[in-house]
């Protein structure tokens, strides 16, 4: 950073998860101080860093993990749809343990891991923003959606600082048609990162988690208002993935959460309900 004097000490929950790993590698040495804290063992890359292993659920772990840090990346949760016995506990109560401990700590910043499947039900053909109301395509999408509002309330309330990111699809590079509107690729995934924990005081922000990809149908303008610039497209990838999408009846390919929106889909007579 270019004050590492205020550079602030961060801790990446769900360390050892996909994401977790590429922000790990991305981010090492940058901050004086970056805790790891995962349930899975995370090993160290530099003298700077620290690990915490335990279930953040537990607000013991979540207390320890939070000690003496300016800014948690929360990644940490199930990360696809999934009963809502894992929800429940892993995404939801995990969450407010989190930012409870956080606020306890005084914590100034929480970036939160959020996702795309909260405005999932929108129609694949709609242009997307931050003001439009959320649409949840599944359970996963309805603990993002939660996630959100509570990071509102603890900016509201608490005057901390909140940045949302609804994470597109994050692969090294996109894999069907979908992917070609969704994709983010690692390096600026990580740039998203680190621009949600630099930014000065970006209060409370949703910030859509893509790569500038030339088919992008979500916007928004925390994205300039945090500094992300991505540099990456999955167009270069079209001409291999354009065929690979599903039947236009399909609700995967009628809906922006894709297969997620075709989970337990049941039709109903004239298309989505208002």
């Amino acid at each position: 950073m270019d004050d590492p004097v205020n550079a602030p000490r961060v801790l990446i929950t769900g360390a050892a998860g996909r994401i977790g790993r590429c922000l790990h590698r991305a981010l090492t040495g940058r901050y004086p101080l970056l805790r790891l804290a995962d349930r899975m063992q995370v090993v160290p890359l530099a003298a700077s860093e620290e690990t915490v292993q335990g279930d953040l659920s537990d607000p013991a772990v979540a207390d320890a993990a939070v000690r003496g840090i300016d800014c948690i990346v929360h990644l940490a949760g199930v990360p696809t749809e999934a009963a809502w016995s894992s929800i429940l506990p892993d995404n939801i109560v995990g969450t407010i343990t989190l930012f409870e401990a956080a606020r306890a700590a005084g914590v100034r910043r929480i970036v939160f891991a959020s996702s795309n499947h909260a405005i999932g039900y929108r129609g694949a053909g709609e242009t997307v923003g931050i003001d439009e109301p959320v649409r949840p395509d599944s359970r996963y999408g309805v603990s993002k959606v939660f996630g959100e509002a509570l990071g509102r309330m603890y900016v509201d309330k608490y005057a901390m600082t909140v940045v949302c990111l609804r994470i597109g699809s994050f692969r090294e590079q996109p894999e069907d048609a979908r992917q070609l509107v969704t994709w983010i690729g690692h390096r600026d995934m990580a740039e998203l990162a680190r621009c949600a924990i630099e930014a000065p005081d970006p209060g409370f922000a949703i910030v859509y988690g893509i790569s500038a990809n030339t088919r992008a149908r979500w916007h928004g303008p925390d994205a300039a208002r945090i500094g992300y610039a991505p540099t990456q497209d999955a167009e270069r990838w079209a001409p291999q993935l354009e065929a690979l999408a599903p039947p236009a009846s399909d609700p995967a390919a009628r809906f922006h959460g894709g297969p997620y929106a075709a989970f337990e889909h049941v039709p109903t007579e004239g298309g989505q309900k208002r």
